[in-house]
């Protein structure tokens, strides 16, 4: 199997003008004793404008490669050689480089290209940024020791890059060499060359050689590198990482994790038109999957669908946390430990859970703990900023005294691990550490039920003190300062959290209210929402007049599995009565569902299908568009998607829990928005609606096949 290995480096801002660093960078050729690999280089070619703005130049470069004795023997070579074609434009500034390797082609394909450029912000600093492909087709059986010893040797000298630019500006400045002065047209008459030079003069078709744009690096992109890295601007589609920033706000990153989060940003910039989420953000689900790019890609956006569905975005603005939550839920944000990180009191053992649940339901519950998530994100933030050096995960005490049988009390469980569960996937790796004090005997028991549930790398960060143990040696002092620990846990900083206690039997619920309650949560949003059970799918009406529309949607799939259809019909159906909900009125107190396909229709006679089904999977968020060719009824429909019975799984210990986890069988849950847009105003939007999945990596087969029928439609127009 062939791999391919991209690698795309943040910005590298020099402050020194373009012209002093390819003074610079010109002492590489033709060998440089801090790049021992790199033995020696010829000119193969070369070419300069009359003007001497244009300077092409292609070497042949040797190099040793640092690689087993017994694998160069296989190969059959000493040295590797690269050609490299430098294009220097004075005029412009900037120096595009493209390397690719001579030997062995026609097994290992290597690309690289370089670009030097000056800072959009400031004309005397200068950019550098690097991309590469490393492609390994065969070789003789050691595909993978190739690729190790490749990326090896690339990434240290992605390091070394730098540090011999920056060798070669102080040997420069020993000899007396700061300043280099910039191209001039040879004019006849000074006097006006001074006056306009600091314009650019407009450039011959000569311009830029092909090798700037064959990479589709538009100039616009070459330019564009990122400002200032204080305020990262979100989301602007030229908007570039740059090594500082990262260093500043990210943390140290090797070459490839850069690469990693880079390439990642940018793929989201292309596909997640409007809200991406901050840096540190995209970071915390590679970190979480170990910098496989495709993992973290596929975990993010089902945790981007999710956010969307429940306007996680909108929490801390719109959200007020119902008064039984601000009197009897014992948790508060307090100062932050001795690393800056955030800290979160939790006083667990004095909180009645099963109260707060019969009070409250799941949904108000976990509502609260993503507020206080969201809460912690920005305080990271926040941390970032006031300690200069990145903070990306908060510290939690949880203080178990009080702790008793009444929290083993089986929904309370249930919804502790459904709250660990959504925490997990939707803010990983903001567990910094998670102090647990005074354990009492029960405890393991509680353990052993939700330990299961809990990621490896954040259990690693888990610290247990039984008893008073944690005012020993090794205990809180050493993650937190003397000034801040709470009066409780016997310190002398008054702590605002509060105490918890009962929640009176008055407040609590029936299951009916709470179930209404639930449903209002879901539909605070420009979506629809509608249930779709067996034999019972919603329909939606759309009528064109214009024969030329866009019909477009966009829904996601809360429960359940569908399929997506959308349908033509000359003839207006029925309007539906509402009697035709029957039984199912009653299963769903606020997701409607609507058939409006008449029972004696016939497919091919008295409606057509415009678009091939559409399998779409729990979790899923489906964006597209329709053109319409015929004025005429559109209907679309989400239809329950009946699965080959699976055999029963075994279930663990905590099988009730498991069990009210699963997914009811008969009844899925869509939330959808639709809109009609006249397809001269749609010609622009139409990259931002182009058939896309988010939810996953791997396209199923009958995505593909929606986004071929969505061309041929727009084609056939």
């Amino acid at each position: 199997a062939a791999m391919v290995q991209k690698y795309q480096s943040p910005v590298r801002v020099y402050k020194h003008p373009f012209e002093l660093i390819m003074a610079a960078y010109e002492r590489r050729f033709p060998t440089c004793p801090l790049i021992p690999m790199f033995v020696a280089s010829d000119t193969v070619n070369e070419y300069k404008s009359e003007d001497e703005a244009i300077h092409v130049i292609e070497r042949r470069c040797k190099l040793d490669i640092d690689a087993p004795r017994l694998l160069k023997k296989i190969a059959g070579v000493d040295y590797v050689y690269f050609v490299q074609k430098n294009s220097l434009n004075r005029r412009e500034r900037t120096l595009h480089i493209e390397a690719y390797n001579e030997t062995f082609s026609n097994r290992v394909i290597i690309n690289e290209h370089c670009s030097y450029t000056v800072h959009p912000d400031n004309e005397d600093w200068t950019c550098f940024e690097q991309s590469a492909s490393l492609d390994i087709k065969s070789f003789f059986g050691f595909e993978s020791t190739v690729e190790k010893i490749a990326m090896k040797q690339y990434t240290s000298n992605i390091k070394k890059g730098k540090e011999i630019i920056e060798y070669y500006l102080k040997q420069l400045e020993e000899e007396g060499i700061t300043f280099v002065p910039r191209w001039t047209p040879p004019v006849a008459c000074k006097s006006e060359s001074s006056t306009c030079h600091p314009r650019r003069p407009v450039s011959p078709a000569i311009n830029i050689p092909e090798s700037a744009t064959k990479e589709g690096l538009s100039n616009k992109e070459i330019l564009n590198t990122s400002s200032s890295p204080l305020e990262p601007t979100a989301g602007t589609p030229d908007d570039k990482l740059d090594a500082d920033y990262i260093k500043r706000y990210l943390g140290d990153l090797t070459p490839m994790q850069e690469s990693c989060l880079i390439r990642l940003r940018q793929w989201l910039q292309e596909t997640h038109k409007g809200k991406i989420p901050k840096d540190e953000h995209i970071l915390r689900f590679l970190r979480a999957r170990d910098f496989n790019i495709d993992k973290a890609r596929e975990i993010l956006c089902q945790s981007l669908t999710w956010r969307k569905q429940h306007q996680v975005d909108y929490i801390l603005d719109t959200w007020n946390p119902p008064q039984v939550l601000q009197d009897y839920y014992a948790g508060g944000w307090h100062h932050h430990d001795k690393d800056g990180r955030p800290l979160y009191v939790l006083r667990l053992g004095q909180m009645d859970t099963k109260g707060l649940v019969r009070a409250l339901g799941e949904e108000a519950l976990l509502r609260y703990v993503l507020s206080i998530n969201e809460e912690g994100l920005r305080r990271c933030e926040e941390n970032t900023k006031v300690f200069g050096r990145p903070i990306s995960s908060w510290t939690c005490l949880v203080d178990l005294e009080g702790l008793n049988m009444r929290h083993l009390w089986r929904p309370g469980v249930k919804a502790l691990l459904r709250i660990i569960e959504v925490v997990e996937a939707n803010y990983p790796e903001t567990l910094g550490r998670l102090l647990i004090l005074r354990a009492p005997r029960v405890f393991p028991v509680l353990w052993t039920l939700v330990s299961p549930f809990i990621d490896d790398n954040t259990r690693k960060k888990f610290l247990i003190y039984a008893g008073n143990d944690y005012q020993g040696p090794g205990g809180l002092l050493d993650y937190i300062d003397k000034e801040i620990i709470p009066d409780f846990l016997g310190g002398e900083c008054m702590c605002e959290v509060p105490e918890g206690g009962l929640v009176p039997k008055s407040l609590y619920r029936t299951a009916e209210e709470l179930e209404n309650e639930d449903i209002k949560l879901w539909t605070e949003t420009i979506y629809q929402s509608a249930s779709v059970f067996k034999g019972a799918p919603h329909e939606v009406l759309i009528q064109i007049v214009d024969a030329s529309s866009v019909i477009t949607w966009d829904f996601d799939v809360c429960k359940g599995d569908i399929v997506f259809n959308i349908f033509h019909s000359k003839r207006a159906p029925q309007p539906p009565k509402k009697d035709s909900l029957g039984a199912h009125s009653i299963t769903s107190p606020g997701g409607n569902n609507v058939q409006l396909i008449d029972k004696v229709w016939q497919l091919g006679r008295d409606y057509s299908m415009v678009e091939s089904p559409l399998i779409c999977k729990e979790g899923e968020s489906v964006q597209g568009s329709h053109v319409t060719r015929w004025p005429g009824f559109y209907i679309l429909q989400w239809k329950f998607h009946s699965m080959p019975a699976c055999a029963t799984t075994n279930l663990p210990r905590v099988d009730d829990v498991l069990a009210s986890l699963q997914v009811s069988s008969h009844k899925c849950k869509v939330m959808y928005y639709t809109e009609v847009i006249g397809s001269e105003d749609f010609r622009g939007s139409m990259t931002s609606l182009e058939s896309s999945h988010s939810g996953f990596s791997q396209l199923s087969a009958a995505t593909t096949s929606s986004s071929q029928s969505h061309s041929s439609s727009m084609i056939s127009r």
